[in-house]
């Protein structure tokens, strides 16, 4: 807590030094004193435009862990099918997403639907491709123990080779909690009337930069909260069951 306060102070103090020997106008870089005033004027706006936010982050981050480990269970159970899902898997991946949410928007309307898809694409590839190489990576001792025992193909998945993979999930998990918040940001300045991307982006046509700083600060403590919220909880306990 004392590091993360002094980190935080040291950047204060350098974002102040640099409006000091510069003379950058407001317009181009507002002070952290100005930042703080809009984050107090505009409170009760950005505080619901962060709930909105968190809700697409967390329900499409949900969507896209069971996407993910969906994906990497079927993968790992059939060779067949991974050799048919995974290209398919990796191609949806090297299209940007700022390409993929106008179209998302088109499909899905300006609701909270096309977000939880955005946070949903972004997030699973990660979680999918953890798990997905946590499954091929158990010790052959055990999978020739599992085959000695008699266990099934089905058995061995979930009682011998998903238990070893759950320290690689958690891995993928946290991976994509960093991701999420982004992908929700990105889907309300495409296309959305709510939530901390609209008000940057409304903020910014009306050359409110102090209000953008200040909404930019709010993505990034939500960004850590739930990095910090999935790391430490579910990630973390993921690893305790398998060890």
């Amino acid at each position: 807590m004392i590091r993360a306060a002094l980190i935080f102070c040291t950047l204060i103090g350098i974002w102040q030094g640099v409006i000091w020997l510069t003379a950058l106008p407001p317009f181009l870089l507002p002070a952290p004193r100005a930042v703080a005033g809009a984050l107090w004027s505009h409170r009760a706006e950005l505080g619901a435009a962060s709930l909105r936010t968190g809700a697409e982050t967390i329900l499409g981050f949900a969507l896209g862990a069971v996407i993910g480990i969906g994906l990497a269970l079927l993968m790992a159970a059939s060779a067949f099918v991974a050799r048919w899902i995974r290209p398919v898997v990796v191609i949806s991946q090297t299209i940007p997403i700022f390409a993929l949410a106008p179209i998302l928007t088109l499909w899905l309307g300006y609701g909270m639907a096309p977000k939880l898809a955005v946070v949903a694409l972004i997030s699973f590839f990660p979680i999918a491709g953890a798990l997905y190489d946590g499954l091929q990576r158990v010790p052959a001792a055990r999978l020739d123990l599992a085959q000695v025992m008699g266990a099934g193909g089905g058995v061995t998945l979930f009682r011998i080779r998903l238990p070893s993979a759950l320290p690689d999930l958690a891995s993928g998990l946290r991976l994509a909690a960093v991701l999420a918040p982004v992908g929700a940001v990105i889907g309300e300045w495409v296309g959305g009337s709510q939530g901390l991307g609209a008000v940057m982006l409304h903020a910014n046509g009306r050359m409110r930069i102090d209000l953008v700083f200040a909404s930019l600060a709010l993505v990034v403590a939500l960004s850590l909260a739930f990095q910090a919220l999935v790391s430490r909880g579910l990630a973390a306990r993921l690893e305790r069951f398998a060890g």
